[in-house]
C-alpha cells in the first residue's frame, strides 16, 4: 500500500491507496469464525455525471486528516454497532471508469448490525473526511458538487 495504511487493535483495516483496491484479500482478512455476515459497499467510477459523459476521475485528499477521520469512523462504528471488524479503503489519484474508488466492509455475527454499520461508514466518510473528487469530461473538468471540504472535515473534533 502507498499513501497510508493501518490495521487497528480490533483487526480493522483503514487505508488510503494509490493503486487498485484488492477486495478479495480484504474480504479474507475480515472474516472470522464468530461472524455470520459480511456487508460490502463498493463505490466505483461511473461514466455519467449530470448528463455529461465522464472520461475519468481524480481524487485528492488532505491525507493526514483523512486517515485520522477514517480511523475515528472505525472507532465510532465499534461504539455504536455490534460488529467484529471494519475495513475502510479509499483510492486517491486518477481512476478510470469502472474502477473502485471507495470500498467499505463490515463483519458481524448478524446481518443487521453489519448493514447498519456499513451505511453509517459511507455516509459519515462522505460528510466528514477531506477527500475530494474531480470529474473530467471532453470539454473540461469540475469538482463534484458537495465534494469540497466541510467545516467538520477541515477542523478537528470540537474545533471550528
Amino acid at each position: 500500500m502507498t499513501a497510508a495504511q493501518s490495521t487497528t487493535a480490533e483487526g480493522d483495516v483503514i487505508q488510503l491507496v494509490r493503486e487498485p483496491i484488492r477486495a478479495q484479500g480484504l474480504l479474507d482478512a475480515l472474516k472470522a469464525p464468530e461472524d455470520g455476515a459480511l456487508v460490502v459497499f463498493d463505490g466505483f467510477v461511473r461514466n455519467k455525471f449530470k448528463g455529461g459523459e465522464t472520461l475519468y476521475l481524480e481524487y485528492e485528499a488532505y491525507e493526514p486528516m483523512a486517515y485520522a477521520k477514517m480511523r475515528e469512523i472505525g472507532a465510532e462504528i465499534h461504539e455504536k454497532f455490534s460488529v467484529h471488524r471494519v475495513a475502510i479503503v479509499h483510492r486517491l489519484g486518477r481512476l478510470e471508469i469502472g474502477e473502485t474508488s471507495v470500498w467499505i466492509a463490515v463483519s458481524a455475527a448478524h446481518r443487521g448490525p453489519a448493514f447498519d454499520a456499513c451505511r453509517f461508514a459511507i455516509d459519515t466518510l462522505k460528510r466528514a473526511v477531506p477527500i475530494w473528487k474531480k470529474e473530467f469530461f471532453a470539454g473540461g473538468a469540475v469538482w463534484a458538487e458537495g465534494e469540497m471540504p466541510s467545516q467538520e472535515a477541515i477542523s478537528g473534533p470540537g474545533e471550528s
